[in-house]
Parts: C-alpha cells; sequence; structure tokens
C-alpha cells in the first residue's frame, strides 16, 4: 500500500495565497496528501470529487463566510472533520462553529506545531472510528444477536433500558433465563458507552473455584498459590477505564462476594497473596438467572452486595414470552449461518414456522440458534421443514398425513420417507429400513423434491 493510500486527506480552504500554501507544506511534511481550494464553490467542487479526512476553512472567504461553507462541505462528506482557522477570533463565532458541525477551532497567527497536534488528535479520532466499523462489523460476523432489531415490547423496552443507562457509571443488574441475550446486552451498554473505547472483559463467574476466580478478578502474586511461578495481573486491571461484566454473579462465594463489594464501594482491591492495595477505575455489569431475593434470605448472597449491584436492573424477557419475534429471528440465524456455509438461506415452511412458534424454548436464543446452526448443516434443501428440527420441536408441527385420514397414498409415502431419511442421514441406512434399494430412494427422493 503506498503512502497515498494510507496518508490523511486534507483540504485547505483559505482566500490567502500565502496562507494556503503554508498550512500545505505544512501538512505535507505531516505526511498528508493536500488539496486546496481559494473560494468555497472550489471547496465543495473538490470535496464531491474527492474524500477528504480532514479540512482546514477560514471563518472568512471573501465575501462569502466560512461558517455557511461547514454544512456544505458536511452534505457532500459527513465524515469529513472541519476545523474553522481566522485571524478574527471570537467566543461566538468559535460556539457558531461548533454548532454548526466543526471540530475546533485555530486562531491565525498558528504555529507548524500546533497545525500537526490537530493533526494528529483527528488521525487518531478516524483510527477510533475505524476501529469502532470494524469491532461492529466483526460483532455482526460473529455474533448475530448484536444486529437484532426486537419487535415485542418486553425486549425493546430491556434494549431502550440499556441505552439509556449506557451513559451512566452505575452498575447494571441484568436478569433473565440461561440464554435470553444478557451478554450481547452488556456488550451493547459498553459500546454505546463513554468507556466504549477502553475494554469490555468478561468473567464467567461458575467455571472456576473460589481461588482461581479471586486470582482472575483480582490477580495474585509469585507464590500465592500452587502453580503461580509469576505475578498476574487481574481482570480488574485489565478492564482498566472500561467496563467488567460478571456473568452469573450469584454464583460467587461469600468470601468472594465481600472482596467484590468492597471493590464496588473503593475502587480498591488486593492482587491474591499481595499486602499492595491497588485502585481500578472499572464500570460492573452484573448477570444472573437466579433470584438474588431468594437467595439474600436463605443467606446465600449478600444482601448489601445485591443493593451495589442493582443500582439499576434490566430484565431480558425469555423466547417464549416474546413470540412474535421467533420466526424473525430463525430467518435472521438461517441467514447467518447460511453465510458461514456459503449457501442460499432456506425459506421456512409454514409447517416450521407453526412447529416454532408452538416449541416452549426453554434454552431460549441460544437453543434457537443452534436449532438454525443444525438445519443449515443437516438440511441442504431450500425449504426447511419440520422434520429438519429435533424431534422435540418437529413434533410441535401441524400433523402431517396419518394413516387412516383423507391422504393419497403418495401423500404417506412422501412423508414415511420423509421422516425416516431425516432420522437416518445415510441413504444406505434410509434405503435398508424402508426395504428399498438406494436407487430407488433416490428417485423417490428427487421425484417428492426432497433433500
Amino acid at each position: 500500500m503506498t503512502q497515498s493510500e494510507t496518508a490523511m486527506r486534507v483540504l485547505v480552504v483559505d482566500d490567502e495565497r500565502n496562507i494556503r500554501t503554508t498550512l500545505v507544506m505544512c501538512l505535507e511534511s505531516a505526511g498528508c496528501v493536500v488539496e486546496d481550494a481559494a473560494d468555497a464553490e472550489a471547496a465543495v467542487a473538490a470535496a464531491a470529487r474527492s474524500a477528504f479526512d480532514l479540512a482546514f476553512v477560514d471563518l472568512r472567504l471573501g465575501k462569502t463566510s466560512g461558517l455557511d461553507l461547514i454544512p456544505r462541505l458536511l452534505a457532500e462528506r459527513p465524515e469529513i472533520a472541519i476545523v474553522i482557522i481566522t485571524a478574527h477570533a471570537s467566543f461566538d463565532s468559535a460556539v457558531d462553529a461548533i454548532r454548526r458541525g466543526a471540530v475546533d477551532y485555530v486562531p491565525k497567527p498558528f504555529t507548524p506545531a500546533q497545525i500537526r497536534h490537530v493533526v494528529d488528535r483527528i488521525r487518531e479520532r478516524a483510527t477510533m472510528r475505524h476501529r469502532v466499523q470494524n469491532l461492529e462489523e466483526r460483532l455482526r460476523e460473529l455474533v448475530p444477536e448484536a444486529d437484532l432489531k426486537p419487535r415485542s415490547q418486553s425486549m425493546r423496552d430491556a434494549l431502550d433500558m440499556a441505552a439509556r443507562v449506557a451513559i451512566a457509571q452505575a452498575p447494571v443488574l441484568l436478569r433473565g433465563e440461561s440464554g435470553t441475550g444478557k451478554g450481547v446486552v452488556a456488550l451493547t451498554i459498553h459500546a454505546q458507552s463513554p468507556r466504549r473505547d477502553h475494554p469490555l472483559v468478561t468473567i464467567n463467574c461458575p467455571t472456576l473455584s473460589e481461588e482461581l476466580l479471586a486470582s482472575e478478578l483480582f490477580g495474585h502474586v509469585r507464590g500465592a498459590f500452587t502453580g503461580a511461578t509469576r505475578d498476574q495481573a487481574g481482570r480488574v486491571e485489565a478492564a482498566e477505564g472500561g467496563t467488567l461484566f460478571l456473568d452469573e454473579i450469584g454464583e460467587i462465594s461469600p468470601g468472594l462476594q465481600a472482596k467484590l463489594l468492597r471493590f464496588l464501594q473503593t475502587r480498591e482491591f488486593e492482587r491474591v497473596g499481595d499486602s499492595r492495595t491497588r485502585r481500578a477505575d472499572v464500570r460492573i455489569i452484573a448477570a444472573t438467572n437466579r433470584n438474588l431475593e431468594e437467595d439474600v434470605r436463605h443467606g446465600r448472597f449478600r444482601e448489601d452486595l445485591l443493593f451495589r449491584l442493582n443500582v439499576v436492573e434490566i430484565t431480558l424477557p425469555p423466547l417464549r414470552e416474546r413470540r412474535e419475534d421467533i420466526t424473525a429471528l430463525a430467518r435472521h440465524y438461517l441467514a447467518f449461518f447460511a453465510r458461514s456455509a456459503s449457501r442460499a438461506a432456506p425459506e421456512l415452511s409454514e409447517a416450521t414456522e407453526q412447529a416454532l412458534l408452538r416449541y416452549g424454548w426453554p434454552g431460549n436464543l441460544r437453543e434457537l440458534r443452534n436449532v438454525m446452526e443444525r438445519a443449515i448443516i443437516l438440511w441442504p434443501a431450500p425449504r426447511l421443514e419440520p422434520q429438519a428440527l429435533p424431534e422435540r420441536m418437529a413434533d410441535c408441527a401441524p400433523g402431517g398425513p396419518s394413516l387412516g385420514g383423507d391422504f393419497t397414498i403418495e401423500d404417506i409415502e412422501r412423508e414415511h420417507i420423509l421422516r425416516v431419511t431425516t432420522r437416518h442421514p445415510s441413504a444406505e441406512d434410509a434405503a435398508r429400513v424402508l426395504g428399498i434399494d438406494a436407487s430407488t430412494l433416490w428417485r423417490k427422493r428427487k421425484r417428492y423434491a426432497q433433500p
């Protein structure tokens, strides 16, 4: 990749030739690719012709105002960062420039160091924007739930609450059954928060013993326990400036609850085996599928810790209570996994939709996701029939042809072959069960347009 492909592209707009020449030289020495314009019309034409990362715009452009140029440039290039330069600096004009969309205001005379500082800040901003965009793309590729727009009012209310609390610093407690998307909501809160440029660190509380979980959270020093061969920072330190997501917080031991309570109150902690007190600036988001109030009554969870964690509570509804989302979610997952498998996403038959809607979904979103991934792997036909679903779900579909009913022999044969081939993916095994040879089975499947 050449320098011109990676360097910042800058537009300089000033009616004074000497200023334009000075700025162009300064910016080129900073590694920028620069184009200049002497008036507003030339600037708009340049923006229409080429993409720019940054524009330096003089406040007075002959008889026109640089302030009026700001919205015109932004209309052509919404991502461009505009910096007003002027020899007539005033508080009112600076405020007006910012209101119209400028990101900075530099008075004349300026030094090369000032210009380089502005360029460095805009370059850092652009890099961060690209990093966030790349992260969002990766999330859509890796976490299909992150791109969902629910129809159910209860889920919309939960996501609206998440958006409102994102800008705050208070702890958030996410409640809901396993698989309802608490981790995705935690990610959403972090991504919309002022801490989004810092890490989101997750720890799954039930997977570790008390000693190991304490080490994972707060770190340890060498010799703190068997196997601690060196000093190790914990997840709290790794999340500095960002968010720490504690999944299934109700599973942690009473001793660790006390340490976590102290950290929430003071932001102070010690690594395991260390006497040195450390501090960390971390926002806590916790999640649980337990009834913590009941755990408090039975002495399994500290009431004061619950109060600290439960400053803002968001409850995610189970999938069975948001049935208007089920078919849309199923199609979304099918499209997601079909892209990964480089195939077209199958359609849902009416019977399959009914089966999905009638099923109870104890595993919630996680179960639906897994079922759709399984269907993409095992069902290559362009139309998804109930037989592509696990038996517990297929049984929820409206009844198919049955012996003694008002069905043709062909209907019953098609249904029987479909069920047998679903249970026996191997054509040889299915043919043996049906009592026919594999070539006959192939012809019948082709006749009935089965996979």
